[in-house]
């Protein structure tokens, strides 16, 4: 039975590899490239999401011969929203280890 008050976040709705025919969800500006279950969870933390199950060893359904990753959030925003939110602080993260690495 669905689950209304929870929603399943993929590592693929953050990859700028990917056309948004094969499952990207946002702009490739606000994409990394190939990110980890490591950062998606991170970057949910940092945007005050708190989440509840992982996976990593799943494949998204619209790509079923690559292993992927997602986590569950408490349905708070819509999904559009919780997206730009985790993107947002994504970036941020991914500024961060940049700048960190040129030091």
């Amino acid at each position: 039975m669905k689950d209304y008050e929870h929603i399943v976040i993929w590592l693929d709705y953050f990859n700028k590899t990917l056309s948004r025919q094969k499952g990207r969800r946002l702009a490739k500006d606000k994409c990394i490239f190939d990110p980890s279950l490591n950062e998606l969870i991170e970057s949910a933390k940092a945007a005050g999401l708190e989440p509840t199950t992982t996976d990593d060893q799943v494949r998204f359904p619209r790509r079923p011969f690559v292993r992927s990753g997602y986590i569950v959030l408490e349905k708070t925003l819509p999904k559009t929203k919780i997206l730009d939110k985790i993107s947002e602080k994504m970036d941020q993260s991914l500024d961060v280890l940049v700048c960190n690495c040129r030091r």
